[in-house]
């Protein structure tokens, strides 16, 4: 039996939004909420949308003159108008708002079903890489890194919140799993070079490791601003199987989720039970440097 917004119990049927962000905020919300809805119209209760959802812009001068604080954002508000409308959960995988410093925020919102906010996450680790073949992100430079995990009671079970580059760091989803998480959230940008090699591996892995259900809508295709990402929107079990996956194309993954799932796993290895505090030595019990076994 699928649970619904009104009639919480271990299962709901979750939907993941995959698109190809544009630098028109109005066009990417109207794309956003069409696919919203069909996700709803196809039973979701809970639906996320990928990383950058109303905006993919890497000029910093643009960003900068379009970007607006939360408080009276029109995007935010139209989605909280659909979460109303449609008496769904919408995961806003992340937008871009103005903060309290020179950087902006990257931000997570829940939005219940009423279209309140039921919770904030802005991402902690920032994307500053340099990539064979000369792609260079420097995240930082446009965004300033939060410093809080978020996890939200969602009317099913709790589910952590990361975006995207957070999925290379295995502590914060942990850390979530053991704060009573039984699903994480994912939504992300990955570029088709990262996705490429490490998606599917680094989402399995966070499941696996967290034994939640991993839920992760992705932006897709050839952006405008001439990036390229990934797509396979995908829903990770707890065992580290692939409940359902989308390919390279934009639209809705739909699928039931089954939290009993997540007690069984525990059950079965009851892994995060078992941490233990330990010290790092180098040789003989002498402390690391960090930088040992590194040549400079």
């Amino acid at each position: 039996m699928t649970g619904s917004a009104d009639t919480p119990g271990p299962s709901f049927r979750a939907g993941l939004v995959q698109m190809t962000a544009t630098r028109d905020i109005a066009a990417n919300v109207a794309v956003a909420s069409d696919l919203i809805r069909e996700a709803a119209a196809r039973g979701a209760r809970y639906v996320q949308t990928p990383e950058v959802t109303t905006l993919l812009e890497l000029d910093r001068d643009r960003l900068f003159q379009i970007i607006g604080p939360e408080a009276g954002n029109p995007a935010l508000m139209a989605f909280q108008d659909l979460a109303r409308e449609l008496g769904i959960w919408v995961h806003i995988g992340s937008m871009a708002v103005r903060g309290n410093s020179d950087r902006l925020a990257n931000r997570s919102y829940v939005l219940r079903p009423d279209g309140s906010i039921a919770a904030r996450y802005d991402k902690i680790h920032m994307f500053d890489v340099d990539l064979p073949g000369g792609e260079s992100y420097k995240e930082s430079r446009n965004y300033a890194p939060g410093a809080e995990a978020v996890a939200v009671d969602l009317p099913w079970g709790r589910m952590g919140l990361t975006i995207c580059y957070d999925l290379r760091f295995p502590c914060l989803h942990r850390a979530l799993a053991q704060a009573g998480a039984v699903m994480l959230a994912g939504p992300a940008a990955f570029t088709k070079t990262t996705g490429e090699a490490h998606w599917h591996t680094l989402l399995r892995a966070r499941a696996i490791e967290a034994q939640c259900y991993v839920l992760a809508a992705a932006q897709t295709g050839l952006h405008e601003i001439g990036r390229a990402t990934y797509g396979h929107s995908i829903i990770v079990g707890p065992w580290g199987e692939i409940v359902a996956e989308a390919g390279t194309e934009p639209g809705v993954l739909v699928a039931d989720i089954d939290l009993d799932q997540v007690a069984a796993v525990r059950a079965r290895v009851p892994s995060l039970t078992h941490d233990r505090t330990f010290n790092v030595v180098c040789g003989e019990g002498e402390p690391c440097d960090a930088a040992s076994g590194v040549s400079r």
